[in-house]
């Protein structure tokens, strides 16, 4: 009796057949149609700045990226919530929460970074000269070709 591994099947069948998947990406088809009706009553400029954490029992939950821009949201809720009762998805809508949760940032490794001048590098290189043992003079020639050409 051999092991017959499954057969591989296209992601997009899987999203559409398992279920677990389907009712996860049936929510996240949701709250992107969410998106694009609450993009349409923003400011342009306030877009980047808000999205929609969830939609629940008449509130909306809107999730913002600092202070500054929850602040300025608050001020227009009444007309938001106006405008956006207007489409049928909120219809009832009731209240709208903002939260304030700064967007993540990744921070790249930090690696040494040398800003060498030319005249830096030309004086690590006369002192790489007369240095006698090999892995030193090496090294500071690794330094020296670090320079940063003149513009």
């Amino acid at each position: 009796m051999a092991f017959r591994p499954l057969t591989a099947r296209a992601p997009a069948v899987l999203l559409r057949e398992a279920k677990p998947l389907k009712a996860l990406l049936g929510h996240a088809q949701r709250l992107a149609h969410l998106q694009r009706l609450l993009d349409s009553q923003l400011q342009p400029a306030a877009r980047e700045h808000c999205s929609v954490g969830s939609w629940k029992e008449g509130t909306l939950t809107l999730v913002v990226n600092n202070g500054h821009w929850a602040t300025r949201l608050r001020y227009q809720q009444k007309r938001l919530q106006r405008q956006l009762q207007l489409f049928d998805e909120f219809a009832n809508l009731m209240q709208i929460r903002f939260m304030v949760r700064p967007a993540t940032v990744q921070h790249e490794p930090s690696g040494h970074t040398i800003d060498l001048s030319t005249d830096a590098a030309a004086t690590i290189q006369s002192t790489a000269d007369g240095i006698s043992d090999p892995n030193l003079r090496a090294a500071l020639e690794r330094l020296a070709a670090h320079a940063k050409p003149k513009s």
